[in-house]
């Protein structure tokens, strides 16, 4: 730990790479663990509900399956959320990349935030593209609808079968180029393509911190196996 904080204090370029655990902390479920969204009994396997075919072949499903299960508009960002901010604020994090789509890093207001996989807060008309809150998608009765062409409203998430938006994936490959210091927080490492950023890491100062082993561990000069609140809690004491 105490290598750990060295690192941070003397790095000015810190990326952080931020999966599933960390928005546990929120009490948000993750999607592989054996109490995650993939192991549900559904009328469908969630994973086929996710998908950019689902949602257009049986749009009332996926819309009944995502209210209930990737709502967090009642959920708040935890100490890492807050920690990262304050060492942004500090000009210390150079870029913030996350698999989530909670949106909880856009509540605390980080800048510098790569989304790779969108973010339930934002929403768009299929048709002529007006924006829409994700309180107005999650307080429809229905199939949320455009209220100018009465079209299909879609969340801005990437389903499976959809491309990563080709401007955030090379600006976040850049950040994790730039960095001198990369911390991977909570992620199994196992979603690709964007367990394959980390491999554009130029420096040795690799971090990863989850609660489970991970192919990647070999990789990294400080590896930590416990609770992210718990190494937090300590981090935010020192920085």
């Amino acid at each position: 730990m105490q290598e750990l904080i060295d690192l941070i204090n003397n790095s000015n370029k810190i990326v952080f790479f931020i999966g599933a655990g960390v928005s546990t902390l929120s009490g948000l479920k993750d999607f592989r663990s054996k109490d995650g969204l993939y192991n549900k009994k559904c009328k469908y396997p969630p994973e086929e509900i996710l998908s950019n075919t689902f949602f257009w072949n049986n749009t009332k499903e996926f819309y009944n399956f995502y209210k209930e299960n990737l709502n967090s508009l009642n959920y708040k960002p935890n100490i890492v959320h807050t920690t990262i901010k304050e060492l942004e604020n500090k000009n210390k994090v150079i870029g913030v990349i996350t698999q989530n789509i909670d949106g909880f890093e856009e509540d605390v207001n980080i800048k510098n935030l790569y989304q790779i996989h969108g973010s339930i807060k934002r929403n768009y008309c299929c048709k002529c593209h007006r924006f829409y809150d994700a309180n107005y998608v999650f307080n429809s009765t229905d199939i949320p609808l455009c209220d100018v062409c009465n079209n299909i409203v879609k969340p801005d998430v990437v389903l499976y079968e959809e491309r990563l938006d080709d401007n955030v994936v090379s600006n976040a490959i850049n950040k994790i180029r730039q960095a001198d210091l990369l911390i991977i927080l909570g992620t199994s490492l196992n979603v690709y393509p964007a367990a394959s950023f980390i491999n554009y890491s130029a420096t040795n100062n690799i971090v990863l911190i989850n609660k489970d082993k991970t192919t990647y561990d070999r990789m990294c000069k400080i590896v930590i196996h416990d609770d992210l609140k718990e190494v937090f809690n300590y981090i935010k004491d020192f920085i």
